[in-house]
């Protein structure tokens, strides 16, 4: 029996140098996994980035905040706004998103330290270009908005988003990060995730709580993600089973050219690549081959753990039921016996590429079998849109 762990929780400060604080778990010598919550202003004030580009994707959850706040910013930080958005759409990525993994290398603590690292890009380009997402290009593109960021975060912080976010975050911020540690101790994810993966990871997650990130979970440098303050518990704990995946392995290595040299030819993943929401992300194919991959073992890892939903009923509600590709991995690997015995995930996918199995004729009945539709149905546009 996994003996449970004893929680330390830190006096919390309300909104000073540290974020909210940073409360953790100790963990006893049979369980791998040490969970950290904290929370950031600078990493919100990136969030709020979504709502205030006034897409009903993001501003339906914040009717309420945007009436009160985008008053106090001035015509040109809104403009900048609106111009970093249209860029990000037209390169097909996501804005705020995209920012938080690139600021996560430095201090997040405040939109000044955001400002800071801003000032001095170095701080910034050594942890990216060590991390598994470097890409030139879009460090290119970072270094290009760099002015109009600068706008935008001094138009937050001038107009008191600091203290506008205490007002909505501190009277929750302690409960909800107690809350969580003791919901989330004696939950062993890293042993369950290096099990699917074949490799070693760190021992140490955290998990940033933040404000205005709806709908998004998203990974960050390092063993780290990104959730709303009240999401609710098993959103964070299934949240937590899947962003620490990304990458399965290496989206730019032999494996992944294998894999999406036969995706390529599949008509119904460029069907929906044509007809998805945008805003949901995942907007080229080696996108859905990271994001379907993980989505495929965390449903392993959710059912594990015991807080799982019913694969079916997941793939086909959440982004307009796109993740076809997630479906029919998962069904492979069921048929493997994947989900019990454990392995290689690359080793597998490599192994699944050379064969064949990623081709329609196998995948496309591995997933219907899961999605309990016919293969003619796989792709259900008309489904309700919302982000895993």
């Amino acid at each position: 029996m996994r003996r449970r762990r004893a929680l330390t929780v830190p006096w919390l400060t309300a909104l000073g140098g540290s974020g909210i604080g940073c409360a953790s778990a100790a963990g006893g010598s049979d369980i791998r996994t040490q969970w950290s919550v904290r929370s950031s202003e600078g990493l919100d004030a990136l969030a709020f980035l979504g709502p205030l580009s006034g897409k009903p994707f993001y501003a339906a959850y914040y009717e309420a905040e945007l009436a009160a706040f985008k008053p106090r910013l001035s015509a040109a930080a809104l403009d900048a706004v609106a111009n970093l958005h249209r860029e990000a759409d037209a390169d097909g990525y996501l804005l705020w998103p995209q920012l938080a993994l690139i600021f996560s290398g430095g201090a997040d603590d405040r939109i000044d330290s955001l400002l800071a690292s801003l000032r001095a890009q170095c701080t910034l380009r050594k942890p990216f270009e060590a991390s598994v997402y470097w890409d030139a290009r879009e460090w290119s593109r970072f270094s290009a908005m760099r002015p109009r960021l600068q706008q935008v975060l001094e138009g937050l912080r001038d107009a008191g988003f600091g203290e506008f976010r205490a007002a909505a975050v501190v009277p929750h911020a302690a409960s909800r990060q107690q809350q969580l540690l003791s919901l989330l101790a004696p939950l062993d994810v890293i042993r369950e995730q290096e099990r699917l993966l074949g490799r070693s990871l760190q021992p140490r997650i955290e998990v940033n709580l933040l404000w205005f990130c709806r709908p998004h979970g998203v990974k960050v440098q390092g063993q780290r993600f990104l959730a709303h303050m009240m999401s609710r518990d098993q959103v964070v704990v299934l949240t937590a089973a899947h962003e620490i995946l990304h990458p399965p392995f290496d989206m730019k290595g032999a494996t992944a050219a294998a894999c999406l040299a036969i995706l390529e030819q599949d008509p119904l993943l460029a069907r929906i690549l044509r007809e998805k929401n945008k805003d949901t992300g995942y907007n080229s194919l080696q996108g859905i081959l990271d994001e379907d991959t993980v989505q495929a073992l965390d449903q392993i890892i959710q059912e594990r753990l015991r807080f799982g939903e019913d694969p079916s009923q997941r793939w086909t509600t959440r982004d307009q039921g796109m993740h076809v590709l997630a479906a029919g991995l998962y069904g492979l690997l069921k048929s493997d016996d994947f989900d019990r015995s454990g392995g290689n995930i690359e080793a597998w996918m490599a192994a699944a590429a050379a064969s064949g199995r990623l081709a329609p004729r196998t995948l496309h009945p591995a997933a219907a079998a899961v999605l309990k539709r016919p293969v003619e149905r796989l792709w259900n546009p008309g489904a309700e849109p919302g982000r895993g």
